[in-house]
């Protein structure tokens, strides 16, 4: 007889396991249902991208350049294109035999033939593009182009490199490209579409950067904005077919006040010599002219020179590369004698009519020291603007005697001296305003007296740049103060209000300007020799740099057999007088006499802008 109680048991536990059975395959059914739904319905946008972009492959355009002008609207830096000669490695069956047939019409050197057989296997299995050859001249492209029905996998295609038609006129203030560093390629390529893919490049030598003057100093706006390129893919990443296109955007053209024709005139008359021309617009504080000699070809480093070539630059003691309209380092020489003018008539230490007797050298008090003057006997007796024309040493070193030395450096930097006093050019120094101060922390010696007076007639420790003569020069013409310099004036530029002088009237400005006119065109002036070059008024002083400290003419007549201990020629101007216009330094290396070497410069540069 079955037992019921059994039964029931076991009817109850099959229950349960089945209980159990459906709540698991329930539990499954539910998973893969909520599964379908996150794939189908809540996360099919995000799917649906990730398939597109296996499927899909993008590519960023290099855009190119700005084109930079000068105050005329004529070209300085342009884009030209090249032509490079590109293989398709995807239907190159036999690399050695496709450049064997190639060599036979066009020339391919060594390193560049490496190259090709390095990259071609990767390039081949994406089917990407090889460059063969770069900057392929007419006739090499004319030998391709008749015999192109034979090379389906091979095409010439345009290429850009940066291109001036005054390469070394203008090299220093327009600056170079080169290929950018790590921490400049990584900045170029957070601006992509695609940070992390590969580029369609516009420029033959790749990814550029500025490397120096305007080039560097507007790299950003210059740059541009990239395109983009996206493909089909097949699974192993062969391109198949383009499916969009975003065209790049070029780069934001630069309007400088730059002037050509300055700058031309500025390169013959220094014939080769080493030296820097500043012009400036006195209202507006443009340059117009930025020039520094000797230069280099700022084409050859854009666009690529050999080791030795470069080599060669760096190893050239004349320092082409060096840029001395910035950062040159000169002693200002007599051309400071104005602004000591200024400071006595400022501090009632003179006035106009203030002379004294100047034997042709001064005696220092505390210990009988001998200052002497450039001319042999002196000048006899000399007031403020007798000194300026006939460039007083003794008057100066006198009144520089008489000034408190932190007084006087605060004074001069009034002018532009010992800071930047352009807004937006590259690696500007600051040159040197001598103190006390200074002089304990740098040479750890106190200073003396005899530190003021050769102050006096810009000697000594002071140093100044081509670009602050310019600035001084400027500011004496404006008769107070100018407009901050700048070679891109896209709004009107602040004001330097430092320059603050109680004391100084327009009557004073207006005898400086008489006194600093006469310079030229007084029979008794140390330029007067240029009065004949011109046809309009220019107010100007001259100065001679010494580099060695000598007691008599003499010594220098040894001295100067080496060219290199020559003393420095120096002059500032500005004209056409009595309503100048433009104010222009002129600093030649080892030129000796700023009157007769300097002055024609400066007055060559002042025409060509006058005209």
């Amino acid at each position: 007889m079955i037992d019921l109680q059994e039964r029931f048991i076991e009817r109850k536990s099959f229950i349960y396991r089945l209980f159990i059975v459906y709540f698991m395959f329930g539990g499954l059914l539910l998973a893969v249902l909520y599964q379908t739904f996150q794939l189908q319905i809540a996360n099919y946008s995000e799917y649906e991208i990730a398939a597109l972009e296996n499927k899909t492959h993008e590519m960023n355009i290099q855009p190119t350049r700005g084109i930079i002008y000068d105050r005329d609207g004529n070209i300085l830096v342009k884009n030209i294109p090249t032509f490079n000669l590109i293989a398709i490695p995807n239907k190159v069956d036999d690399p050695e035999f496709f450049i064997a047939k190639i060599k036979s019409f066009i020339d391919i050197t060594e390193e560049e033939e490496n190259i090709f057989y390095e990259k071609f296997k990767s390039k081949a299995r994406y089917n990407r593009e090889l460059v063969v050859k770069t900057d392929l001249d007419q006739q090499e492209i004319a030998s391709f182009k008749v015999r192109k029905h034979n090379y389906p996998n091979l095409l010439v295609e345009k290429r850009y490199s940066r291109h001036s038609d005054f390469p070394n006129i203008l090299s220093h203030v327009l600056g170079y490209i080169g290929s950018p560093s790590d921490d400049e390629l990584s900045s170029i390529l957070t601006e992509a579409i695609h940070p992390r893919q590969e580029t369609i490049f516009s420029y033959a030598n790749g990814f550029i950067s500025g490397k120096s003057g305007i080039e560097k100093t507007f790299d950003n706006s210059l740059r541009g904005e990239f395109g983009e390129k996206v493909y089909e893919v097949d699974a192993r990443g062969k391109l198949l077919q383009e499916i969009s296109y975003t065209k790049p955007k070029e780069g934001n053209s630069i309007f400088t006040s730059l002037d050509l024709g300055s700058h031309i005139a500025a390169n013959e008359a220094l014939k080769g010599r080493m030296g820097a021309v500043v012009a400036v617009e006195i209202d507006t504080g443009a340059i117009v002219t930025l020039f520094s000699s000797p230069s280099y070809s700022i084409n050859d480093l854009s666009n690529g020179i050999s080791n030795n070539q470069f080599n060669a630059l760096i190893q050239n003691p004349n320092k082409p590369f060096f840029n001395r309209a910035l950062r040159g380092r000169y002693p200002p020489a007599s051309t400071i004698k104005p602004a000591l003018g200024i400071f006595g008539l400022q501090n009632k230490l003179i006035d106009w009519n203030f002379s004294i007797e100047d034997p042709g050298f001064f005696t220092l008090p505390e210990d009988g020291r001998i200052y002497r003057g450039w001319k042999k006997g002196g000048h006899g007796t000399v007031d403020l603007e007798k000194a300026l024309i006939v460039s007083s040493n003794t008057y100066f070193f006198s009144l520089a005697y008489r000034s408190d030395i932190n007084q006087l450096a605060d004074h001069l930097s009034k002018f532009g001296f010992g800071k930047k006093v352009c807004l937006d050019c590259f690696d500007e120094n600051e040159g040197l305003i001598p103190d006390p101060q200074w002089k304990r922390n740098k040479l750890n010696s106190g200073w003396s007296r005899g530190d003021t007076v050769n102050l006096g007639v810009g000697q000594g420790y002071m140093v100044a740049t081509p670009i602050q003569l310019a600035y001084y020069s400027s500011i004496l013409a404006k008769k107070g103060a100018i407009n901050k310099l700048s070679l891109v004036q896209s709004e009107p530029n602040q004001v330097d209000h430092g320059m603050n002088l109680n004391n100084f009237t327009k009557k004073d400005w207006d005898r400086l300007h008489i006194a600093m006119t006469d310079v030229i065109d007084s029979p008794a002036g140390t330029s007067r020799r240029l009065k004949d070059l011109k046809s309009f008024q220019v107010a100007a002083k001259s100065g001679t740099a010494e580099l060695v400290s000598l007691d008599s003419k003499e010594d220098y007549l040894l001295v100067r057999q080496n060219e290199a201990q020559r003393d420095h020629a120096i002059m500032i101007a500005f004209g056409p007088m009595p309503d100048p216009k433009y104010a222009v330094s002129v600093v030649i290396e080892n030129g000796e006499s700023g009157g007769a070497v300097a002055g024609p410069v400066a007055i060559s540069v002042l025409k060509e802008l006058i005209k």
